[in-house]
């Protein structure tokens, strides 16, 4: 099962993969975490953090700010992760049309996009549960 699901989410990843290859020509790192490719650094990721990004999830590879970054945001990401295996070829585009759809609507285009919604989701959980660990 774990390899059709490689392979359906396979078109998204290479698109990560070709987007990390163009960021590690740029001084990027990669490092495989989690069962996924994380690269962070480099001038794209200044230039993604001026941006207000701090990290973008392409299939099995997160593209991020920093090593640090991604830590804090891994949880947030490997939602998207796993949108991107739900959605497969079709997961860039329903994310685009999502934030279109709600911008059209008088919404935020980030915020109000449901795929963000299910990541926000997981980052309140996080936030709980780290919360009853520090009592």
């Amino acid at each position: 099962m774990r390899l059709l699901i490689l392979l359906w989410t396979l078109p998204t990843t290479l698109i990560g993969m070709l987007a990390a290859g163009v960021w590690m020509l740029f001084g990027a790192k990669a490092r495989l975490a989690h069962g996924v490719v994380e690269v962070h650094g480099g001038r794209f990721a200044y230039w993604m953090m001026r941006r207000g990004f701090a990290a973008m999830t392409l299939g099995h590879v997160i593209l991020g700010f920093s090593a640090a970054r991604l830590e804090q945001l891994r949880p947030h990401e490997h939602v998207h992760v796993r949108q991107a295996e739900r959605w497969g070829i079709l997961f860039i585009p329903a994310y685009l049309l999502a934030g279109l759809w709600q911008g059209l609507r008088g919404r935020h285009i980030y915020y109000d996009n449901p795929f963000e919604l299910e990541a926000f989701a997981m980052d309140a959980l996080v936030a709980k549960t780290n919360t009853h660990k520090k009592v």
